[in-house]
């Protein structure tokens, strides 16, 4: 399953090829695996060195995303979702692979450098500054963050006063405030009220509909079926399922019901059906051979648009 054919012909702006992410973990569990043996123990015990385990946050994972597209990232805990976002972010570095973006992205929570100790509308300020607005522009866009945080009087208490929540919403209404080409947003969506999450589904469908691309990381896998175009279901840092937001999310939650009502066998044949129609996108980035001063490095290629040719071809589940 592919993405929407809808969006096939719009220019790309995130090329993501052949990612994987792998972290060596401390593991009080690994002596005790059969095999681990006794000296092996000894020797670790005198040279105190802890046991560790190598985990793959991502592996494997392709896509391109196009603009004005909206893309829901879902999976359980620890299935890489978040991880994508931070190496899409440039925050991060993949073990291999790479991501290439035609404008920086805006990753919300980290891009937005707020300071505690001043109120929310200076922090509104501060945060359009840093994410290169002018003074003039950011000026002009300050109310309009304080009517998206729809944060009342607490917008001119000093931030070290506020919730996680208000937080991630005064957060969200800097990051769009900016327009960006790419937004990235991990869960915050999650901390508002019923307000709140029409005023954030306005500003990303404005984001759309001026050809910017939006990624949004959720549990709650309902509010990717609402709201997004595209979804991309990841289980243990692999791609399960890529395609349009209602079929991929839909199918995702019955997953996670079914798994949640210890559902086991139900829960693992929804999975095998998923991974039985996954196919497998192969992305190659195009570089332009007449700018060998700008070669392509992650996030970001100056001047250029990710591009792809594909195969798709089933694989095994």
């Amino acid at each position: 399953m592919g993405a929407p054919d809808a969006s096939a012909a719009a220019a790309a702006t995130v090329a993501v090829q052949d990612l994987h992410v792998t972290y060596r973990v401390p593991s009080a569990d690994a002596l005790e695996r059969p095999g681990a043996s006794s000296f092996r123990h000894l020797a670790r015990t005198v040279l105190t060195r802890r046991p560790t385990e190598l985990v793959h946050a991502l592996a494997g994972v392709s896509f391109v995303a196009r603009a004005g597209e909206q893309v829901g990232i879902v999976g359980p805990n620890g299935s890489g979702k978040s991880t994508l976002l931070r190496v899409v972010a440039g925050l991060e570095a993949p073990t291999s692979g790479q991501v290439l973006a035609e404008s920086q992205p805006v990753l919300i929570g980290v891009n937005a450098a707020l300071v505690p100790d001043l109120s929310g509308v200076q922090n509104a300020r501060l945060g359009c500054l840093a994410m290169g607005l002018t003074p003039q522009e950011a000026t002009r866009a300050v109310p309009d963050i304080i009517a998206t945080a729809g944060l009342g009087r607490a917008i001119h208490l000093p931030m070290r006063t506020y919730s996680s929540g208000m937080g991630s919403r005064l957060r969200f209404a800097i990051a769009t405030a900016a327009n960006p080409d790419i937004l990235l947003i991990d869960e915050a969506l999650a901390t508002g009220d019923a307000a709140f999450k029409e005023r954030s589904e306005s500003r990303m469908r404005r984001l759309r509909e001026d050809a910017g691309t939006v990624f949004l990381v959720s549990h709650a896998a309902q509010t990717v079926e609402e709201t997004c175009t595209r979804a991309i279901w990841l289980d243990r840092g692999e791609v399960v399922l890529d395609g349009p937001a209602e079929d991929v999310a839909l199918r995702y939650r019955k997953w996670a019901w079914a798994l949640a009502q210890g559902r086991t066998e139900e829960a693992a044949s929804l999975l095998d059906d998923a991974l039985g129609e996954r196919t497998r996108e192969d992305v190659v980035v195009l570089v332009d051979g007449s700018a060998p001063d700008h070669p392509p490095r992650h996030v970001r290629a100056t001047g250029r648009s990710p591009s792809r040719t594909h195969r798709r071809e089933p694989t095994d589940p």
